[in-house]
């Protein structure tokens, strides 16, 4: 249903269910006044007497009047008028209102409405004004406005709707504006509402006009021959024109709707570029750059920007407006132009950063490397104002005097390789080079810049494992001497034990020289595990069940003042470990962090599976990607300082006091877990505390081609757990061939030997060894012999025996470990084994084992 305007209007207001006012007289209340004191001033003077029933039919009349009149107010009849309701002001200003008004009670009848109400709903009369939502029933177009008025309106809320009126026979439509609002704030004025109803047909014509405007200027934008972009300070781009979106093949309705940003439409670095002017508040800045654009299929283009950028009164940069000429025709139409272009792009393209300087370190033109390496140093975009920015402030000083000289013509000037500035350590080479003298009045050098972090990074790392290889080898070749020397030391003290008795007076002294030397031993092992050169005994272990039993152990190690907190990991990988070198490494951990936390704090060992894409993210160098158990050794101590956390893991290194550690503790643990196939990783922060991070290889039992054979090697393995004999008996007979080049050593071992029944030969080399065996025709029951001989070492030996007598049987004696050696073996050859240093009841003891087996 359509409202329509009637052609004649009433021009009246109109108030329904409101009696017409009537107009009062002040004379005629004075008239009734005068009366009344006349017939009081006659009847005063008849006498009170007579003037009695007269008074009474008086106060008879006037109360009976009274009385009526109360019934007539009660009923509506009779009403009091507020004179304030007849000010001609505010009266005129609602009935002559541009806008159309009316008032409803809360059945929904029209109270008021003014003339602009009756014109806008078509009403020709005042009986036949009607509420807002009987004009517009059966609207399609307003019923669903009229039916949100009218809720609001029930719930006495405001509410507001603009709605397009159709015009019958073919008249234009018209737009109106619909509001409504309670009356009052009152209970009772809140139940009436407010509608108010404005033709706004001609204001949504110039709103219209304006879009139409504004759509043909954006339709010229499209279809120009350039290209135009803008970009929201977040690096958003918010606009593209239809030339710019067909340049680079992207769908034009997609471009705005958000995730295409500034880096996703320019080549390479060039968005640093864009975002490098540096801030001046308040200004506008206008750049021209020459770069790449990147295309949606991944094709480059050449185009010169106008880029232009204003900055709030904060420095705050807002959107980017930004010209985009293509340069693509150049390369066939202008010979000098492609070439200007083909320059662009390797000076934006390179992989170096090149800005030219003025003497004072000024930039005055540099390329998008380098402007990417300058934000990434300072944020707030100095070092895109001055090269000296990048350096950091201990070295500016060589950048300064290289582009002095530069600036004074020099030339061959050398490289400079300084620090760069920044929250981290990064390390740059500057190459500074000469302009031409007529160029030095604007710009004084060219200076390339090539980042070596990496670089210095990787040189550090190889460095540092060059040099803990060295020194795992001189360690490692230091303790097998030490153990010859052990060895004897050792050998020798036994014989002066078995010579004196308890009660001897140098018994005490004789078992202090043992006492040592079993602690120099523990040191030779020590050194052994670092340069992991020792003899490991690994089996299958559940990494929670080995750290549970050392609960107790741990607990007493680290005192009362520090709580110990053990996380377990679920469902744990099996590893394949020495125990009792993997308690070790627990042990030494557990002991340096109780001693960086004098005053107490807190130890947690945290355990956890890493699967191969976890490992491939860490940032760990050196650890290929697998499957790992880590455990986790975290303290809240004081922390390693950055200076010496390189060197911890070097032997003899410690920061203790003299007396108080010997510096083998973490170069035992580095080398155990680097023995063990595993990696060790240290994060430390000084006053917070540090965390070591070991990583163990999983263990795969299905990768293994068939369990160890209890003498795997030849080396004897450790049985299961027996009650120990009182004196076992370990004479014997039978001939030996011992081998050592160690002359004081392979008497003493010759000597324990005789005096337990063995008939000895000696040898101090293989080539005496293979003499001595031709001469006794291979008689010989068992071989003892050292692994590292001068002329034939023990793995020649071996070979070279087993061609006479494939059954012979060999010990081996060394102060390495048996994985040593065992390499240079064939497979599957059996001989045992016996690590130096040993003491003689060790000696004979393997001996007797060795030959009684089968």
């Amino acid at each position: 249903m359509t409202a329509e305007t009637d052609s004649h209007p009433p021009t009246e207001p109109f108030a329904a269910h409101e009696p017409a006012r009537r107009g009062g007289s002040i004379v005629l209340v004075l008239l009734v006044a005068a009366g009344i004191v006349a017939v009081a001033v006659a009847l005063m003077t008849i006498g009170r007497a007579q003037a009695q029933p007269y008074i009474l039919g008086v106060l008879a009349l006037l109360a009976m009047v009274g009385l009526f009149n109360l019934f007539a107010f009660a009923a509506g009849i009779i009403r009091f008028t507020d004179r304030g309701a007849d000010d001609p002001v505010m009266g005129r200003i609602a009935d002559h209102a541009y806008d159309g008004l009316a008032v409803t009670d809360p059945k929904g009848h029209v109270v008021y409405s003014n003339a602009a109400y009756l014109a806008l709903t078509g009403a020709a009369t005042a009986q036949d004004v009607r509420p807002v939502e009987r004009v517009f029933i059966g609207n399609p177009d307003v019923s669903e406005a009229v039916f949100r008025l009218l809720k609001a309106a029930r719930e006495g809320k405001r509410q507001q709707e603009e709605v397009r009126i159709a015009g019958s026979d073919g008249a234009q439509g018209r737009w109106l504006r619909m509001r409504v609002r309670p009356l009052g704030q009152s209970k009772r004025e809140a139940k009436y509402a407010v509608w108010s109803i404005a033709d706004i047909t001609r204001d949504r014509e110039r709103q219209e006009d304006v879009f139409r405007e504004l759509q043909h200027a954006i339709e010229y934008l499209d279809h120009a021959p350039c290209g135009f972009f803008s970009v929201d300070p977040a690096g958003d781009v918010i606009y593209v024109n239809a030339t710019l979106a067909n340049w680079l093949d992207h769908d034009l309705a997609e471009i705005g709707s958000g995730g295409l940003k500034l880096t996703d439409i320019v080549s390479g670095d060039g968005a640093s570029l864009l975002t490098s002017i540096v801030a001046v508040p308040g200004e506008v800045k206008t750049e021209v750059f020459d770069i790449d654009l990147r295309m949606r299929g991944g094709k480059t283009m050449p185009v010169r920007l106008y880029h232009k950028l204003a900055f709030g009164a904060d420095g705050s940069p807002g959107s980017s407006r930004t010209l985009v000429i293509s340069r693509t025709r150049d390369e066939h139409s202008d010979p000098e132009r492609a070439a200007e272009v083909r320059f662009m792009r390797f000076f934006d393209h390179t992989p170096m950063a090149i800005a030219t300087v003025e003497r004072g370190g000024t930039v005055v033109r540099a390329n998008a490397r380098f402007a990417k390496l300058a934000q990434s140093l300072s944020s707030d975009g100095a070092a895109n104002k001055s090269i000296f920015r990048t350096v950091n402030a201990r070295d500016r000083s060589l950048l300064i005097s290289a582009i002095n000289q530069a600036a004074e013509g020099q030339g061959d000037i050398a490289p400079v390789e300084v620090m760069l500035d920044g929250a981290k350590e990064r390390w740059g080479q500057f190459f500074v080079t000469a302009v031409e003298e007529d160029e030095r009045d604007t710009e004084a050098a060219i200076v390339y810049l090539l980042e070596t972090t990496e670089r210095r990074t990787l040189e550090n790392q190889i460095n540092q494992s060059q040099k803990m290889d060295m020194v795992g080898q001189l360690a490692g070749g230091i303790a097998h001497d030490f153990n010859n020397v052990l060895s004897a030391i050792m050998m020798a003290n036994d014989f002066l034990l078995n010579a004196h008795k308890p009660t001897d007076p140098s018994f005490q002294d004789i078992m202090q020289i043992k006492q040592n030397a079993t602690r120099a031993a523990t040191l030779v092992r020590q050194l052994l595990a670092f340069s992991r050169r020792q003899t490991l005994r690994p089996q299958v272990l559940d990494l929670g069940d080995a750290l549970s039993d050392l609960t107790m152990l741990l607990r007493r190690l680290i005192g009362e003042k520090v709580k110990l907190d053990l996380v377990h990991g679920r469902d744990l990988w099996p590893v394949k470990v020495d125990v009792s070198q993997f308690e070790q490494v627990v042990v030494n951990l557990a002991v340096n962090a109780r001693d960086a936390m004098p005053d107490g704090g807190k130890l947690t060992v945290r355990t956890a599976n890493v699967t191969v894409d976890e490992a491939a993210q860490l940032s760990h160098k050196g650890m290929p990607a697998a499957d790992y158990v880590r455990i986790d050794i975290s303290d809240t101590g004081t922390g390693i300082p950055a200076d010496i956390v390189d060197k911890i893991f070097e032997p003899f290194f410690s920061t203790k006091e003299v007396g108080k550690g010997t510096g083998l503790g973490l170069s035992t643990v580095y080398g155990i877990v680097k023995q063990t196939g595993g990696f060790v990783y240290v994060d430390s922060t000084p006053g917070e505390g540090t965390t070591f991070r070991i990583f163990l290889p999983r263990h795969r039992p299905e990768l293994e081609a068939q369990p160890e054979a209890p003498a795997a090697n030849g080396a004897a393995r450790e049985g299961a757990a027996e009650p120990p004999k009182p004196r076992p008996d370990l004479t014997g007979q039978g001939t030996i061939l011992l081998v050592e080049d160690e002359d004081g050593l392979r008497s003493l071992n010759a000597r324990g030997l005789r005096s337990r029944g063995y008939s000895v030969i000696e040898a101090s080399n293989g080539i005496e060894a293979m003499e001595a065996l031709d001469e006794k025709d291979g008689a010989v029951d068992l071989v003892v012999s050292d692994v590292v001989m001068p002329e034939m070492d023990g793995p020649t030996l071996l070979r070279e025996m087993r061609k006479r007598n494939p059954n012979l049987k060999i010990i081996f004696v060394s102060g390495y470990a048996e994985e040593a050696f065992d390499k240079s073996l064939p497979e599957n050859e059996q001989f045992a084994f016996l690590p130096k240093p040993f003491a003689l009841s060790a000696l004979v003891e393997k001996v007797k084992e060795t030959m009684t087996a089968s």
